[in-house]
């Protein structure tokens, strides 16, 4: 979903910039939508992030560590070391840390209430797509079943598809599923 929606972003925010009597379109991103865009096209949506679901008083909890740092509601970070202390205070009231792709992201008080207001789904579209109330018409099949010719009990092994072979790819999959190789009748 989340790649949907930097997609989506990713197309509108277009400015079209003219080079040599011919118009190009360039795609006009701010950093840290820049960011994650990279980063989910690189890793993909099977991340090693815990769930957060926000509590209600985040932001007073936010403010109130920056308060005790000395820190006012609109502040930047003046160093690494009072940024270091103060994510490490957030860290230790909330148990929920900022990853180190996102460090460079927080400059302001504001940036860290954002960040700890932003909640962490880490299901996976598949998973979303079970959960979800589909159209009468529409099925997505969980524990799909596999044909193995010396497992198949209700055609006694005979294939529909009899020259075709079922090969098993995935390294998941592979416990789960058996694959097997067909017989040819030509070299």
């Amino acid at each position: 979903m989340l790649r949907n929606v930097i997609v989506s972003s990713l197309r509108t925010n277009f400015q079209v910039i003219t080079v040599r009597n011919k118009q190009k379109k360039v795609p006009k991103i701010d950093k840290k939508l820049q960011a994650a865009a990279e980063s989910l096209a690189a890793r993909g949506f099977l991340r090693p992030n815990k769930p957060w679901d926000p509590p209600a008083n985040i932001e007073e909890t936010v403010l109130k560590i920056c308060a005790d740092n000395g820190l006012k509601p609109d502040a930047e970070f003046q160093g690494l070391d009072t940024k270091f202390v103060v994510l490490n205070a957030c860290f230790k009231e909330t148990g929920h840390s900022v990853p180190n792709s996102l460090l460079h992201t927080i400059e302001t008080v504001d940036d860290l209430k954002e960040f700890y207001r932003t909640p962490v789904d880490t299901i996976t579209p598949f998973d979303a797509l079970k959960k979800m109330e589909l159209p009468k018409n529409l099925h997505v099949q969980e524990d799909y079943v596999r044909f193995h010719p010396d497992k198949d009990t209700l055609f006694n092994g005979v294939s529909a598809f009899p020259k075709s072979s079922t090969i098993v790819t995935g390294l998941k999959s592979r416990k789960k599923y058996e694959g097997f190789t067909a017989k040819r009748s030509w070299p």
